[in-house]
This record gives C-alpha cells, sequence and structure tokens, in this order.
C-alpha cells in the first residue's frame, strides 16, 4: 500500500469515486486525466511516479483501464476495502444514469439527443487531457530514449496498431539498455533466468483467461441471465483496447452468434457508452437492461467489470516490487512512456472532432489556462460547459 501520504477514509474514498464517476467524460483518456488532477495535485494520495506505475499496468491488462485506475487507487489507500468501494463508486452513476436512459429506450424505441450539451464539455475534456499529458509526461520521460519510445509508440498508435502490441514494444525498448548493460557485466543468465521465471505465469494467466473465455462459447440459446453474465465475463476478462474494440467484440456475441440484438441496437448502446460520463464499459449495462430489465443490467455489469477487480487484485501488490527490480522497472518506464503517447494520440484524435468553431477552441483554450495557472477545480469547468452548451443549443443549432 502507499505510504507518507494523508490518511483517507473509505468515505473519502467513496464520495470522490462518486463525484469523478458523474463528471467523467470522454472516455479513458479524459477519466485518466481527472484522476490525475484529483490524487495527485489536489489532494496528494499518490506521486506522480505512483500514479504512473498504475497507469501502465493498468493498460497491460485486460479490462476498462480507466475503471481499474480507479480499482489501484482505491487499493493503494485502503487495500481490498478501498478496492471496492472504489471501483464500485466510480461505476456506480454511469450505471444508474444509463438505466434510465435504456428505459426510456426500450419504452420510446429511440434515445434523446444530449449534443449540445456534449458540445461544450468535449472541450473541456480536450483541456484537462492536454494538462494532466503535460504534468505526466514532465514526470515520465527522465531520458531520452524514453522520451524516443514515446515518439515511436505515439506514431504506431496513430497508424492504427492494437494498444496491447504497441505496449509490449514499448516496454521492450525500455528494457534493451538494461539487457545491454547486464550483457556487457556478463550476467545475461541472470537475465534469462528472470524471462524464464515469467514465462510460465504468462502462460498461466492465458490458461485462465481462456477458461473464463469460455463461458461465452457455446451455441445459440434462448436468453437467460447467466448467459448473458457469463458472455460480459468473456469480454472483461480478454478486451484490451478502445470503445472500437469492446463493439468487435459485442457485435460477435449479440449480434452475430447468439441473436439477441439488432445492428442498430448495439450500435445505439455503444453511442451511449460514449456520451455517458463514467467508464466506456457501462455499454454493457444498456445492453443488459433492454436485454433483461434491471436484473439484465445488474448482471451484464457486474460480469463486464469483475475480471478488473480481481485482475487488480491480484496485481495490485506485484507494483512496488517491480519498482525494486531495475530489469523489470525499466520495463514498466518503457510502458509507461507508451501509456503516455496513447493518452497523446487519443487527444489529438478527440480534438479535432471536438473543437468544431471558434467557441470550442476558446472553450478549450479558457480551460486550460484556468486549470494551469490558477489550478480550478474540474467540477466547475465541466458544470459551466453544461451551462454553455444548453444555452448555445437553444439558440443556434449545434455545429
Amino acid at each position: 500500500m502507499t505510504t507518507d501520504h494523508p490518511a483517507v477514509t473509505l468515505r473519502e474514498i467513496a464520495l470522490t469515486f462518486l463525484k469523478l464517476g458523474a463528471i467523467s467524460f470522454g472516455g479513458p483518456a479524459a477519466h485518466v486525466a481527472l484522476m490525475e488532477e484529483e490524487f495527485v495535485r489536489r489532494r496528494g494520495w499518490l506521486t506522480q511516479q505512483e500514479f504512473l506505475d498504475r497507469l501502465g499496468a493498468a493498460n497491460l491488462i485486460p479490462g476498462p483501464s480507466s475503471t481499474e485506475m480507479a480499482i489501484y487507487i482505491g487499493h493503494s489507500k485502503r487495500g481490498w476495502p478501498g478496492l471496492i468501494i472504489a471501483g464500485a463508486c466510480f461505476i456506480i452513476p454511469a450505471a444508474i444514469l444509463i438505466c434510465f436512459i435504456a428505459a426510456a429506450y426500450v419504452r420510446y424505441g429511440s434515445v434523446a439527443q444530449v449534443g449540445s450539451v456534449l458540445y461544450a464539455v468535449k472541450a473541456v475534456v480536450i483541456a484537462v487531457i492536454v494538462q494532466a499529458f503535460w504534468k505526466l509526461a514532465q514526470t515520465a520521460v527522465k531520458t531520452k530514449l524514453l522520451a524516443l519510445i514515446g515518439i515511436i509508440s505515439g506514431i504506431l498508435f496513430a497508424f492504427g496498431f492494437n494498444s496491447l502490441v504497441v505496449l509490449l514494444v514499448a516496454g521492450t525498448l525500455g528494457v534493451l539498455p538494461v539487457l545491454k548493460d547486464r550483457l556487457k557485466d556478463k550476467s545475461a543468465g541472470s537475465a534469462m533466468a528472470w524471462l524464464v521465471a515469467l514465462k510460465p505465469k504468462v502462460f498461466t494467466a492465458k490458461t485462465l483467461v481462456a477458461f473464463v473465455g469460455t463461458g461465452g462459447v457455446l451455441a445459440a440459446v434462448p436468453f437467460s441471465l447467466w448467459r448473458l453474465f457469463l458472455t460480459f465475463l468473456k469480454t472483461g476478462s480478454l478486451l484490451f483496447g478502445s470503445g472500437y474494440v469492446l463493439l468487435a467484440f459485442l457485435r460477435s456475441d449479440f449480434v452475430v452468434r447468439l441473436h439477441w440484438l439488432t445492428e442498430k441496437q448495439l450500435l445505439d448502446s455503444i453511442a451511449m457508452g460514449q456520451v455517458t460520463p463514467g467508464p466506456v464499459f457501462a455499454t454493457a449495462t444498456f445492453i443488459g437492461y433492454i436485454l433483461g430489465g434491471v436484473p439484465g443490467a445488474i448482471a451484464a455489469t457486474i460480469g463486464i467489470f469483475l475480471p478488473g477487480f480481481l485482475l487488480v487484485a491480484v496485481s495490485g501488490p506485484l507494483i512496488p516490487k517491480i519498482r525494486t527490480s531495475v530489469l523489470a522497472g525499466a520495463v514498466l518506464d518503457g510502458v509507461i512512456a507508451g501509456s503516455l503517447a496513447l493518452m497523446g494520440v487519443a487527444a489529438w484524435q478527440l480534438g479535432r472532432a471536438a473543437l468544431v468553431d471558434p467557441l470550442t477552441i476558446a472553450i478549450a483554450c479558457l480551460s486550460l489556462l484556468l486549470l494551469l495557472r490558477f489550478r480550478v477545480n474540474v467540477m466547475w469547468l465541466i458544470l459551466a460547459a453544461v451551462v454553455i452548451g444548453f444555452v448555445h443549443g437553444t439558440i443556434l443549432p449545434r455545429p
């Protein structure tokens, strides 16, 4: 557990993550940026390096990386109780909101447009990601090699390479100088022993994931809550990457194999996961509700998020130990550089879509100034953006 930081109560953890879950628009990169602002800069619960170590670990395990960051932070402060409360409280606001939206969807067959509000909120989100990227990069990029790794990773991400592959490349590049020094010192044997020691663990993890995944590889059958749970459990255990990868998983299972959803219902579900605050994986809650009501929403939500809780519980205690190993620490530094490149590419891609006119550019620039110079609480910026977006939507048509 993290030491030398202010004592944190379970109540503080719960309230803080409930707040973040309610205002965290914009996807994983924005969520991580909000957490950095909240827990590193404002509350001092973690150092920059501790935060970065957990970010690297969250990107290397399957599941929703921003939710896993919440779980890592809760675990670092209060162990198992903190782990459960932090993760659950980050998920609950989105799950409740999306259930209400799904209820309206089931009744009316469509989803109300929320674009006028999101129009301005997205501009604030871009500012939040940029300021977090800048602050984290100052700590993470310690050497010219790490800067080069970040640039290479950013290029690979921009050209559409799988995120896990890029992070593995980044980790490999990060450890090369250490391996070179080991070879010079005729210590290559110890490095190989370390790699061999890891191999059985990797295969064990793959075996376990494959075992969990068998829950969804069955013949098409009528709808049941148990099968819904197992299908989302498989997805949460195997999924690396963005919402587009999630779309591919869900289409394969729910549209093609099980025939429980139409293409339109799936796209509407993905859209709701993208535009509501909190984890994008709340898409599962929406699908669960339209298939099985409140029980279906609960089964789907638990199924897709449960693997993340278990993986963090297993890997969390290992992070401080990784830092004591020169070899493993070098791998982690490379992965962190790659993770920041992912955040930078996400900011660029989101920015191109969100900053569409002089008003949104002005909102983003002003928000960035207020964040960097005056350290204004992000919640106030988002609330102001909601008001601006609403007023703009009632006066002028949204672009």
